[in-house]
């Protein structure tokens, strides 16, 4: 699959990533080698082979599974805002992400 320099500008501009335009080709490029290593993948024979979960077969120690309040310090919500620069009723105030 082969991307080219205006699909890689749309999606800057749609990720609010400033490109210059010098660099548009080059990453074109780029990206269409990837894109080229991820068919090639796809082409692999994994008939019978069986997913795994981890590259390493090793048993993690197991704890006991114990639901607390998420705080340590016992519970107190003011002390888990203490350092957010805005709060309100103990909860993390944010400013407004979607337009």
């Amino acid at each position: 699959m082969a991307i080219d320099k205006e699909t890689v500008r749309k999606v800057a501009h749609l990720a609010r990533i400033d490109e210059p335009e010098e660099r548009l080709e080059p990453l074109a490029k780029e990206i269409s080698a990837i894109l080229g290593w991820i068919e090639q993948l796809n082409e692999v024979d994994v008939e019978g082979v069986e997913a795994m979960a981890s590259t390493v077969d090793v048993t993690l120690p197991m704890r006991e599974d114990v639901a607390t309040d998420g705080y340590t310090g016992g519970g107190q919500p003011e002390n888990i805002v203490a350092n957010s620069p805005k709060t309100e009723d103990n909860f993390f105030v944010v400013p407004r992400v979607v337009e």
